[in-house]
């Protein structure tokens, strides 16, 4: 059961490595935004669980934690996200712009 729970904790920070990578590199606030919310809540779930595994005697408190992450993480996205569009926080790309093509993508046959 202790590798189970350190599988899943292993997965879980993962997850959670890649939203802090996703809102580094993401180009503005709605891409941040959507890359920390789904990648957090995620690997917030996924480190629940192997604490489940790793200490099932306090699955009732782990599983109300859990719950709270599953329910505020998309709330509190979702009213960041309503609250930018409101102020009329722009986009990358703007409202007309057509997107780039990435330049490592521009040679063609290379890969």
């Amino acid at each position: 059961m202790d590798v189970i729970g350190a599988v899943f904790i292993l997965i879980g920070s993962l997850f959670l490595f890649l939203a802090a990578l996703g809102l580094i590199r993401m180009p503005d606030l709605y891409n941040r935004m959507q890359a920390g919310t789904k990648a957090t809540t995620l690997g917030s779930l996924l480190v629940f669980v192997g604490f489940i595994f790793l200490m099932p005697e306090n699955w009732p408190k782990i599983v109300i934690l859990a719950l709270f992450v599953l329910l505020t993480n998309p709330i509190s996205s979702h009213a960041l996200a309503r609250a930018a569009r409101n102020r009329k926080i722009p986009t990358e790309l703007g409202e007309n712009k057509k997107p780039t093509p990435m330049p490592e993508l521009e040679g063609g046959d290379d890969l």
